[in-house]
This record gives structure tokens, sequence and C-alpha cells, in this order.
């Protein structure tokens, strides 16, 4: 029986340096969890912030765009009236 109380002993020991070298790597990676979440966390406010600026910028772009629309429908529409009275009075005279 001596024989094997010291197998079981031995591999009581290999157990224990499996669950401490597995628990290092747990550790390990739990830091390594931390670090990602941290360079992601900080690679998410870059991209929001660079989204705010094009969002601005695009929203600059908007107003201009709606005001060079708004100047040429008041031009087109003013081109339409003249037109018609234009034509209009040609008509009217004309006879």
């Amino acid at each position: 029986m001596h024989a094997f109380e010291a197998r079981i002993a031995h591999l009581e020991g290999a157990y224990d340096q499996i669950s401490d070298r597995l628990n290092s790597i747990d550790r390990r990676l739990d830091g390594l969890e931390t670090k990602v979440d941290a360079k992601i966390g900080g690679l998410d406010s870059k991209i929001d912030a660079r989204f705010g600026e094009l969002d601005a910028k695009i929203d600059g772009l908007d107003v201009k765009f709606d005001a060079k629309i708004d100047r040429l429908q008041w031009r087109m529409t003013t081109l339409i009236v003249g037109t018609w009275i234009t034509t209009m009075l040609t008509v009217l005279f004309h006879r």
C-alpha cells in the first residue's frame, strides 16, 4: 500500500501544480481583459468624438445647402412669374 499512497500523493502534488498554473493563467487573462477593455473604451471615445465632429460638419453643410436651395427656389419662381407676365403682355399688346 505504501507505493499506492506515494503515487496518489504524487498525483495530488501534480494536480496542485496544475491548479496553481491555471489560476496564474486566469489572473493574467483577467489583466489582459482589463487592458483590452480599456483600449476599446478609449477607441470608442475617439470614434464618438470624430463622428461628433463629422455630424457637426454635415449639419453645417445642410444649413448652407438649404439656404442655397431657398435662393434658387426664389430665383426660379421669379423667372417663371416674369416669363408668364411677359407672355401675357405680349399676347395683350400683339392684338
